[in-house]
């Protein structure tokens, strides 16, 4: 069974978030997340369907791990969410911010 790290609200730093971000193919996982508004598997938030699993699995992971997603395990699928609450909390307004000016 997978088990996932998240830092804890206290651990996300602005540094983190913004080399996650410097990433077009993350930062399109993160739009695509935001925009849907809901959990999405890792094949669904892919903004590329020909990213080799390994490679996607890598940036999900870096969003992880800078605090950006949340990451269940339902049955074989792996969702994912934006922490877009605990993100907003600490950064009022990054996330929209970036989201808005990436297009």
């Amino acid at each position: 069974m997978s088990k996932f790290v998240h830092p804890s609200k206290d651990d996300i730093t602005l540094a983190n978030i913004l080399s996650a971000l410097g990433d077009p193919i993350r930062l399109k996982i993160v739009t695509n997340l935001i925009q849907d508004k809901a959990c999405l598997s890792c094949s669904e938030a892919s903004p590329c369907p020909s990213i080799p699993k390994s490679t996607l699995s890598n940036h999900f992971r870096i969003l992880r791990e800078a605090g950006l997603i949340r990451t269940t395990k339902q049955g074989v699928e792996h969702q994912n969410a934006v922490r877009y609450d605990d993100i907003e909390d600490k950064f009022p307004g990054l996330l929209k911010t970036i989201i808005k000016h990436a297009g």
